[in-house]
């Protein structure tokens, strides 16, 4: 099993704080910012951060169906990690200062992947799929924290 890795990065016009907050705020602003790929979304524990648990379907393709139940944690001021109970899945969401008034947005998730032909297939093709997953959501933030 090769590890997979999928990386997106977007420099938003916002304070950190408010990027970090939005991302945060799972029991509010989170759901907004998904994009049609997601379903199912539920807030289990907590909503804002650390402890919180939330629950989501993903649709990275016409097949392909992940069912996510995320723990939330921060082990860094500006940096959250959402660890799947149901998979190897881990994203982690890194917000720094990008310059006055600005921020860099860094989102990544790994897993492990499949082996064979398939995992072959999987660490070409996923990356770039959940790249452009990714992108629609750091479009949708920096549409919410840039007004």
């Amino acid at each position: 099993m090769a590890q997979v890795e999928a990386t997106t990065e977007r420099i938003i016009a916002a304070d950190p704080e408010a990027v970090f907050d939005t991302l945060a705020d799972y029991a509010g602003k989170r759901a907004k910012l998904l994009p049609e790929h997601f379903s199912e979304y539920e807030v289990r524990e907590g909503g804002d951060g650390e402890g919180t648990l939330v629950h989501w379907k993903l649709q990275a393709t016409s097949k392909r169906i992940r069912d996510c139940l995320l723990e939330v944690g921060e082990p860094t001021d500006g940096q959250l990690v959402e660890k799947d109970r149901n998979s190897s899945m881990v994203t982690t969401w890194t917000v720094t200062p990008a310059g006055e008034g600005k921020s860099k947005v860094v989102v990544s998730t790994v897993w492990n992947g499949a082996g064979g032909i398939g995992g072959f297939f999987e660490k070409t093709f996923a990356p770039k799929g959940l790249g452009r997953i990714y992108d629609a959501i750091l479009a949708n933030l920096a549409t919410e924290v840039e007004k």
